[in-house]
């Protein structure tokens, strides 16, 4: 069954400007994180950042890692020889395994993002163990960062509205991403490089593993950063191309994917 996935844009989304500490009020006994909020939400409700319209040459490199260190700081040593910067959507779990890796990523410039910490599909979850997820999630990412981190990517790419209400409710904006490279399902390298940069376009998230299930991603890093420059993209933060959508939103179907 396909879920529902939303493109994000300016005109229609509402924008919350921090102007100083804002209190959630809490709700059904949970945590709320009090340092953000969503970064927008539309007239139909929550929605995920999938792609911004936009005619520049932006594009979004983020990566998901829940398992392993033996991939993981390779893709860092190509990202930091290549100057690029990207989001790692890591799960509390790992953040709390693999400690020095976390505080890499943040050495190097990259943003951090919240991946879940049980890495379970959110839809198939009581509405008490998804906020008992983010919450323990949200923890062990700060107690490792120092940080709050405002950006959320469900596990497996799964979720439906209500998990787009809770999430929203934590102060969570939720992301997808409009390319992936298939990398976790190890197709060959240059199959994982044609997938990214035959399909490009600007304003997109491109997905990519950093867990040590996806084998060829480090390998394959290279040609498509590379290919990209040559075409002449830049690479820049997800909250670049937020604000920077543009003016509709549209309601796409898509499969779950990893």
């Amino acid at each position: 069954m396909s879920k529902k996935i939303w493109i994000i844009s300016s005109q229609h989304m509402k924008l919350y400007i921090l102007t100083g500490m804002i209190l959630f009020i809490v709700i059904g006994g949970f945590f709320v994180n009090r340092s953000i909020m969503p970064v927008f939400s539309t007239d139909e409700g929550p929605a995920a950042f999938y792609r911004a319209e936009i005619e520049d040459k932006k594009v979004a490199l983020t990566f998901n890692i829940s398992w392993g260190e033996d991939r993981a700081l390779p893709i860092l040593d190509t990202l930091k020889e290549k100057d690029v910067t990207a989001t790692f959507f890591i799960s509390g779990a790992w953040a709390e395994r693999h400690p020095d890796i976390t505080e890499r990523i943040v050495e190097d410039g990259h943003t951090i993002g919240n991946h879940g910490y049980r890495y379970e599909h959110y839809p198939r979850m009581e509405e008490d163990e998804i906020v008992r997820d983010l919450n323990l999630s949200h923890k062990k990412i700060k107690d490792v960062t120092e940080l709050d981190v405002k950006y959320f990517r469900p596990p497996h790419g799964d979720f439906n509205k209500s998990v787009l209400e809770k999430v929203e409710q934590f102060g969570y904006s939720t992301v997808h991403w409009s390319v992936g490279g298939d990398d976790w399902k190890n197709p060959g390298v240059d199959t994982i490089v044609s997938n990214i940069t035959n399909d490009v376009e600007p304003g997109d998230v491109i997905l990519l593993h950093a867990s040590d299930s996806a084998k060829q991603t480090g390998e394959a890093l290279p040609a498509i950063l590379d290919n990209l420059k040559e075409e002449n993209y830049s690479f820049v933060d997800i909250e670049e191309l937020i604000s920077q959508a543009e003016t509709d939103i549209e309601e796409i179907a898509a499969s779950p994917k990893q």
